[in-house]
């Protein structure tokens, strides 16, 4: 019998929001994954310092994933000094979880088509399969991929996965395009909004709008 696969989602998650969390469920559900690991990155090589630290940051997806058993969290990047590319990651996790178990990196279209930037991108389909979430009423990915890197183009057209069930019957090598609700939501505009003393209900969950508000998070310089 052919294993489940598991979803893998990293960021910076800083801080967590109902993107996130609903791009995991959709992901969860149309690809009939067992769980989902949520990985918070320590020193993001892409990306500018965390405005919170590792902790904070780890507190609050803690508190996010309360209460949905399928989604899990996975502490090897978060207190990292050094840069957490993914392809070390998900080679930690294939030693792990042994070479035959389906892993799943999921990612935005706005992700997928910078991959190619990313250390060692072509290594990643040797690791795991790799799940676009498409936002509904966007740009479609196939469009898009016409202006995209020629390489990761390439890779594109020669992995494009027909259905969910091809991620079951391999462990690593191809993609999926799924589609997920259009959620405009972007940590961005969450600090700003606590800068600027404005609410943030509904745009995360409580008990992390709590931890924000009880610790004072994000209250200056919003923005890079």
């Amino acid at each position: 019998m052919s294993l489940k696969p598991i979803g893998i989602l990293g960021g910076t998650f800083d801080p967590i929001h109902n993107g996130h969390l609903r791009l995991a469920q959709e992901a969860l559900e149309q690809c009939n994954l067992a769980a989902v690991r949520f990985i918070p990155s320590g020193t993001p090589p892409h990306r500018n310092t965390p405005y919170t630290n590792a902790q904070q940051r780890l507190d609050m997806v803690r508190l996010a994933l309360q209460g949905n058993s399928a989604f899990t969290i996975d502490e090897r990047e978060v207190h990292r000094n050094d840069p957490c590319y993914t392809v070390n990651t998900l080679t930690s996790l294939r030693t792990e979880l042994g070479a035959q178990q389906p892993l799943c990196l999921l990612m935005g279209g706005d992700a997928f088509l910078l991959l190619h930037t990313w250390h060692e991108w072509k290594q990643l389909f040797e690791l795991a399969h790799i799940v676009v979430m498409q936002r509904a009423g966007g740009r479609p990915l196939g469009n898009a991929m016409n202006e995209a890197d020629t390489f990761l183009r390439s890779e594109y057209h020669a992995r494009l996965a027909p259905a969910p069930r091809v991620l079951h019957e391999s462990p690593a090598g191809t993609i999926l395009v799924a589609d997920m609700p259009a959620l405009e939501i972007s940590a961005t505009d969450i600090r700003r909004r606590c800068a600027e003393g404005k609410s943030t209900r509904y745009l995360l969950p409580d008990a992390v709008a709590d931890y924000i508000q009880s610790h004072q998070l994000y209250t200056q310089h919003a923005n890079h």
